[in-house]
């Protein structure tokens, strides 16, 4: 045993020095926002490259496809592409809260409204979109055409949301402006945004569908709107 003791006294050096430099490897992992950022990013893309797939392409297609392709569509191509769907929504949250966590000292007005945006959107996903395709798709029984509706009405409202809601996601941790302020000017224009986000939410679970997001023209053209209005909100008020 004295012949190996000087090894084994240098292999535990080794591992306690390795488990400390992992731990803290690690440690600077799960506190990176870069790190986090990315695969923000990353599910961001892909959530929302869907959402647009779902609402240009395949909804599109699925209107004029002839009875045996639609039911192609139902049964082999939507449960793949909403599985992938969903998650990235869920994911895209998930790493979104972990950012929010590590940057709430420097939280802003946009950084909020942003937020708002994609935790409506993702509730959205599964807890209207998902839930009601399940009865389209013939996965659950139900009135297909009724849960094909309101499907429908809350995917156009995510698509609504998406262009500001990326906006904000890309650019405002960049941003100096609009910190939140108990007095100051950035908690009306705060107030007014939300007011704003609600109130078509509102729309998605009680309303209809609007002649604003009716069409993938009507929508697209009223994302970039919202956007702008938001944005205004945000810079003068």
């Amino acid at each position: 045993m004295g012949l190996f003791a000087p090894f084994l006294l240098d292999l535990r050096y080794f591992l306690i020095y390795y488990k400390v430099n992992i731990s803290g490897s690690i440690m600077d992992i799960l506190t990176d926002q870069s790190f986090f950022r990315s695969f923000h990013i990353l599910f961001g893309i892909t959530w929302i490259g869907l959402l647009y797939y779902f609402n240009f392409i395949q909804g599109e297609y699925v209107k004029v496809a002839n009875p045996d392709a639609k039911a192609d569509v139902f049964k082999k191509l939507a449960p793949n592409a909403l599985w992938w769907f969903r998650w990235a929504a869920l994911f895209t949250f998930l790493t979104g809260v972990i950012l929010l966590h590590q940057i709430t000292a420097k939280l802003s007005t946009e950084i909020i409204l942003g937020a708002t945006m994609g935790t409506i959107m993702m509730l959205n996903v599964w807890g209207i979109i998902w839930r009601n395709q399940k009865i389209v798709l013939g996965m659950k029984e139900g009135d297909a055409a009724a849960a094909g509706a309101k499907a429908g009405l809350a995917s156009r409202t995510n698509t609504l949301f998406s262009v500001p809601m990326l906006m904000y996601m890309v650019y405002s941790a960049h941003s100096g402006s609009a910190y939140i302020s108990i007095d100051g000017w950035s908690s009306t224009s705060l107030l007014l945004g939300l007011a704003i986000i609600f109130i078509i939410e509102a729309n998605a679970i009680w309303g209809k569908m609007l002649p604003a997001i009716t069409s993938v023209r009507a929508v697209i053209t009223s994302s970039f709107v919202l956007a702008v209005v938001l944005k205004l909100i945000t810079d003068l008020l």
